[in-house]
């Protein structure tokens, strides 16, 4: 489209004027171009297959998209999962087909493509076959769990990554070169900015936009006059997207690695992104069950409590019983050995399913049942000598079976020297009885 004769009075956006115009000129992405690298052998080739773009925002999907498009010679087509419907689909097709009739193709790109439906994203399919369309999709959510099978099957999934802080000094320095004059910045203020734009280049260069506007002439901000002139950015955490899935895994294999700071830096993520406390006091009710167990059974306890208290208090006063329950359960001894108990008898449970108890455990309330034997050589354990019987409590054609195997940490250990009690006894028990030895 050519310019407006007023476009020389308004000033283009730096981004725009930023943005690259050939892959060379990409910054932050040299996995997917560099001289062997997959999208570069497809400019190379000038064979332009359909694939979707999986990254964080600002870290360049679009403008791969249009130089691909550039250097293959394909009339590029966007449409955005946001506002375009089933009509615009239709009408992106149409076009495509007759541009096709005159030797020409189409590259489509559709933004945040994970947010049409299955049926729609099956709609893409017979034009993605007959190759009406060169379809590249960007999503910033896991196509493999947004996109539908048939979808992934037909197009290559490129990841995109977050742009290094060497990769935003890159744009940096283009900006200065596009201004004309250096970001009045000093250069601790610079790697602040740089922090603050968390790998997102499109944000990175506007912030810079913002700093060129309204710095005054002569005049080179520090970090706090930085801040002044700039919004610190929102956290990026969607509560129902795949963020929120990774926070608090996170957060939980930090727990169960015992690294007390890095469950702390994940803990306070989820909370900065506006994560529900109770979400998180629930998974750390699980860890401690699950992770900490009869390890430490102040666990439990300790995640009951922090949750109570955070009921009545609310944030941010009840945050810090999040903070103490995540540094107590880092701290814990841990131990799995009350999970792993859990499935192995769920496992046995459900293979020996139809077995009754031994009937001497069993009350004998009426005549038939003694009769039948019912309770019939029971021993009541609190008139032995040492408070245990040895009898077998499992049903006779099942055996003897060791589910919980505590382990060699805390509170375990103690269960464990038991354990071995019992069995030393059992044992003793055994040989007494054997008539070989009467």
């Amino acid at each position: 489209m050519q310019d407006s004769l007023f476009v020389t009075n308004v000033s283009r956006p730096l981004a725009d004027r930023m943005r690259p115009e050939k892959l060379d000129d990409v910054v932050g992405q040299n996995h997917l171009l560099g001289a062997d690298a997959p999208l570069r052998r497809m400019v190379d080739t000038g064979n332009i297959s359909s694939f979707i773009l999986w990254g964080p925002p600002g870290c360049g999907k679009t403008t791969l998209a249009k130089i691909l498009a550039n250097n293959g010679k394909l009339h590029f087509t966007a449409l955005s999962a946001v506002f375009s419907g089933v009509a615009d689909l239709r009408k992106a097709f149409a076009e495509a087909e007759q541009r096709r009739q005159y030797g020409q193709g189409t590259l489509l790109f559709v933004d945040e493509i994970h947010r049409f439906n299955r049926a729609q994203q099956d709609g893409f399919l017979p034009y993605v076959e007959n190759g009406t369309v060169t379809l590249v999709g960007a999503t910033t959510e896991n196509p493999s769990f947004e996109l539908n099978s048939a979808l992934l099957s037909r197009c290559k999934v490129f990841v995109l990554k977050p742009l290094s802080a060497d990769a935003l000094e890159q744009l940096a320095a283009r900006a200065e070169k596009i201004m004309g004059k250096a970001l009045p910045l000093t250069p601790e203020a610079k790697e602040k900015l740089s922090g603050l734009a968390d790998g997102d280049g499109r944000y990175f260069i506007n912030l810079m936009e913002t700093i060129y506007q309204l710095a005054r002439p002569g005049e080179t901000l520090d970090v706090e006059a930085m801040l002044n002139v700039v919004q610190q950015r929102s956290p990026i955490y969607d509560k129902d997207r795949e963020g929120h899935y990774n926070l608090i895994s996170a957060l939980h294999k930090s727990l169960r690695g015992s690294d007390c700071d890095a469950a702390l830096y994940w803990m306070a993520r989820m909370i900065a992104g506006g994560e529900d406390p109770l979400y998180i006091l629930r998974r750390l009710t699980r860890f401690a069950v699950e992770d900490v167990g009869l390890a430490d059974p102040m666990a439990l306890q300790m995640a009951i409590a922090a949750w109570d208290a955070y009921e009545r208090l609310g944030s941010p006063e009840g945050d810090l019983a999040i903070t103490n329950l995540v540094i107590f359960l880092a701290t814990c001894p841990k131990s799995n050995g009350a999970y792993k108990a859990h499935s192995a008898a769920a496992k046995a449970a459900m293979e020996f399913s139809s077995l009754t108890p031994p009937a001497h455990i069993l009350n004998a309330p009426t005549r038939l049942m003694k009769e039948l034997g019912y309770n019939k050589g029971y021993m009541y354990d609190h008139d032995t000598a040492d408070g245990f019987s040895g009898q077998d409590y499992f049903p006779e054609k099942m055996g003897r079976k060791q589910f919980y195997k505590p382990v060699e940490r805390g509170f375990e250990r103690e269960i464990s020297r038991r354990l071995a009690y019992w069995q030393k006894l059992r044992d003793e028990l055994k040989e007494k009885n054997n008539p070989d030895n009467i």
